[in-house]
């Protein structure tokens, strides 16, 4: 299913986009970038956490860890990432697969400002062997994402 939602939503709100689908995992930085052949730091993660009752994704560079001040301060408590059984229920797609695409429910959508060190960024779609190159404004536009700073620089 997550795979396949995930094609479905580029076929139907950006169809110049190809969901590329390796015969590795691509479920860590390490190896995405591997296999992309890219920086770890162009790998677009996406982050689950939980706000309050509230799930919101985040997505930031590769090697980027969340800054706790900053997250404290545009969301008004600590991070708490989901636990791996939440994940896939939340977003519908497994961990080391997860992206802002293509989601089994609405969940507000944040892009770290770290993105926008790279005109192409590779972000996940769906599967642990799934990605797409993407401009990061482009997942904003599509997503209806908003632009943050929550990264250690």
């Amino acid at each position: 299913m997550s795979l396949t939602s995930v094609k479905q939503f580029f076929s139907q709100h950006a169809p110049d986009i190809d969901v590329i689908e390796l015969e590795q995992s691509t479920a860590t930085v390490a190896l995405a970038a591997e296999g992309h052949g890219v920086e770890p730091a162009q790998i677009a993660k996406t982050l689950a956490l939980r706000v309050g009752d509230d799930v919101i994704l985040i997505v930031t560079r590769g090697d980027a860890r969340l800054d706790n001040k900053k997250y404290k301060a545009r969301f008004g408590t600590k991070a708490r990432m989901l636990g791996f059984d939440e994940v896939e229920a939340e977003t519908g797609h497994p961990v080391g697969g997860v992206c802002p695409f293509g989601l089994a429910k609405p969940h507000s959508i944040y892009c770290d400002l770290s993105l926008k060190a790279y005109d192409i960024v590779v972000p996940a779609a769906g599967a642990t062997n799934a990605a797409v190159h993407i401009n990061p404004q482009r997942i904003v536009e599509l997503t209806g994402a908003e632009w943050i700073d929550v990264s250690e620089t």
